[in-house]
Order: C-alpha cells, then sequence, then structure tokens
C-alpha cells in the first residue's frame, strides 16, 4: 500500500461502506510523508502506540455509510500491518533500527568498554 486512498478501498473491502468513511485515518497515519518521503516516515505514526493515538483522535469507532461501527484500533491495526508486513512493531522495534549518532547525544558516544561517554568532539568539523 503507498496511497490512503488504497487504504481506504481495502477498509470497505474489510468493513463496509465507502472509502469516504476511512480516508482521514489513512491520511492522519501517512500525514508523516511531509517529513521523510520513504518508508522511514512510519517510523512517526505505524506501530502500537500510534494505532492508540488514531484512537484518541478519532475516537473508538466511527459509524461507516453502512450504519455499522467500526472501531478505529480495527482501521489502525489494518493500515499499520499492510505496511508493515502483516506485523504491528512497538516503538522499540523502529528504534532499535537507528544508529545512535555522536550530534544526537551532543558530540558523545557510548564506550563499548564500560559504557562511558567519551568525546568525539574532536573528530567534528569545526564552525566557520
Amino acid at each position: 500500500m503507498s496511497h490512503p486512498l488504497h487504504h481506504a478501498n481495502s477498509s470497505v473491502r474489510c468493513f463496509g461502506g465507502k472509502p469516504e468513511d476511512y480516508v482521514a485515518i489513512h491520511d492522519w497515519f501517512d500525514a508523516t510523508k511531509e517529513h521523510a518521503a520513504d518508508a522511514r516516515h512510519r517510523i512517526f505514526r505505524h506501530h502500537a502506540e500510534g494505532i492508540f493515538e488514531a484512537e484518541r483522535i478519532f475516537g473508538k469507532y466511527i459509524v461507516n455509510s453502512s450504519g455499522t461501527r467500526v472501531p478505529v484500533r480495527y482501521i489502525g491495526e489494518q493500515h499499520v500491518k499492510e505496511d508493515c508486513g502483516g506485523f504491528i512493531p512497538s516503538i522499540s522495534d523502529w528504534i532499535r533500527e537507528i544508529r545512535m549518532q555522536p550530534w544526537m547525544n551532543k558530540g558523545y558516544t557510548e564506550n563499548e568498554r564500560g559504557g562511558n561517554a567519551r568525546s568525539v568532539r574532536a573528530t567534528q568539523p569545526t564552525e566557520v
């Protein structure tokens, strides 16, 4: 899946109604493409916590155009599973894949021997 409308069409197949019933929720999940225009945008909302955040924003359920109450959590789970290979990751799953960089921690990295921070500023370029 790559576009909220495709997800919305999938929601229709799963829950009934019309794509318009679901597109706002799928737009919310994919709005982070504004930050990263590739699959890495998913780190922001494509996880278990993001699904619960969608529920807080859109409510516990929507009533689709067929009159059926559809839990927002189910719509979020469907979206994330479609984009993440049938898997709902946690935020920790995403974060584990990020390699720490010195700039993320004021120029310090972890010393592999004892976990003590050591400065790497000497290897950083100086500002002009």
